[in-house]
């Protein structure tokens, strides 16, 4: 990552710039900001549901507003965070209804059986019961069960 001279930017935590893509990684993505900074945005940080690959959100050339989750003035890193950006857990579910049937991408299926977490939005995962034949990545049908608010969570039901 090129260096810069981060003692005399006015950049700041939680400030909200424009990025574009520039390279990715197996752990993150390298975003250049629009005043010539470029940072990294860790995979974790690009998302709140589990991806395998930074690709699964963000593309070369992309461009997204970004938030700046951390400036090391001394080792000349910012670190740039994205899930943020994209909705709190209460807005992305007021997009949903109980009752209701929606497509979702499958994110975890769990080893012991106990559930499949299907992401319904880029910031919203809910969980459906485990049923055989679906993969990780894989575009399905889900029902929506229940939405409890209070515990964060959303209950599927895989449609066939």
């Amino acid at each position: 990552m090129k260096k810069y001279d981060l003692t005399s930017t006015n950049m700041y935590e939680g400030q909200v710039l424009n990025g574009t893509v520039k390279s990715i990684k197996p752990y993150g993505a390298f975003i250049k900001l629009e005043n010539g900074i470029t940072g990294l945005a860790y995979i974790e940080d690009l998302s709140v549901a589990r991806i395998k690959s930074p690709e699964e959100r963000v593309k070369i050339g992309q461009n997204l507003p970004i938030m700046v989750k951390s400036i090391d003035r001394e080792q000349n890193r910012v670190m740039l965070t994205y899930k943020e950006l994209l909705g709190t857990w209460d807005e992305n579910a007021k997009k949903f209804q109980e009752g209701t049937s929606v497509k979702g991408i499958v994110r975890e299926t769990e080893k012991n059986k106990n559930g499949i977490f299907i992401e319904l939005t880029p910031n919203l995962v809910g969980m459906a019961e485990y049923v055989d034949n679906v993969e990780y990545g894989q575009e399905v049908n889900v029902y929506i069960k229940k939405i409890v608010p209070e515990r964060k969570k959303i209950k599927l039901l895989i449609e066939k």
